[in-house]
């Protein structure tokens, strides 16, 4: 027995469009295309017209990789940034993730995702050459590897040390890893536990 339709075709194809947007199964995306027509004016239209602009003047910034409206972005084009300091990121969310830690007021670099032979990603696959390039011209004095603390980040960061090895002048750090702010030790597993007591710091 086939499904009944209840809307026509363009609404339909809205929802099966927003269902692909992370974090949205079939039933939020009903949700949301029901909001959205039905906030036709305050929503539906300022919406359209926000993703043709984005269509039409969102790229990829040949120096860091990340996304924005400018080449080179907004980032690498800010004279007040740590232009000394590179931190890598596998993603661009990554880069706006700890854009809003506020943390660190230097330049990034976007990889792509991380090495994982099973998928048959290489290091060709990712954005590392263009990394490389960037320390040997550029006056790197540090590269943070804020990758994930997963099995492919941690094979990524290892390999991508190795690349820099060479460069005897630029120190390569990673983001700490243990116990998060606000955690409880009960809760965390086996590895936090074990890495929290390795990188253990004078109180």
């Amino acid at each position: 027995m086939s499904t009944r339709r209840v809307a026509g075709p363009e609404i339909e194809r809205l929802i099966q469009l927003l269902s692909k947007l992370p974090g949205l199964g079939p039933r939020s995306a009903r949700r949301a295309a029901l909001h959205l027509v039905q906030k036709k004016d305050q929503l539906l239209i300022p919406l359209a017209e926000a993703m043709g602009v984005a269509v039409d003047q969102v790229g990829i910034c040949s120096e860091c990789g990340t996304v924005d409206t400018c080449d080179p972005c907004t980032i690498c084009s800010d004279p007040r940034r740590d232009g000394s300091t590179i931190v890598v990121v596998e993603d661009v969310s990554d880069l706006w993730a700890l854009e809003r830690a506020s943390a660190v007021s230097a330049h990034y670099h976007v990889l792509g995702g991380t090495l994982s032979p099973l998928d048959g990603i290489g290091p060709d696959d990712l954005n590392i050459s263009k990394l490389i390039e960037r320390v040997e011209n550029g006056s790197v004095k540090e590269v943070i590897l804020a990758v994930n603390a997963t099995v492919e980040g941690q094979t990524t960061a290892h390999f991508i040390t190795d690349q820099l090895a060479r460069f005897e002048s630029v120190k390569v750090t990673r983001l700490a890893h243990g116990v998060p702010v606000g955690g409880e030790l009960d809760y965390l597993d086996e590895g936090t536990l074990a890495q929290a007591l390795r990188a253990r710091t004078k109180f």
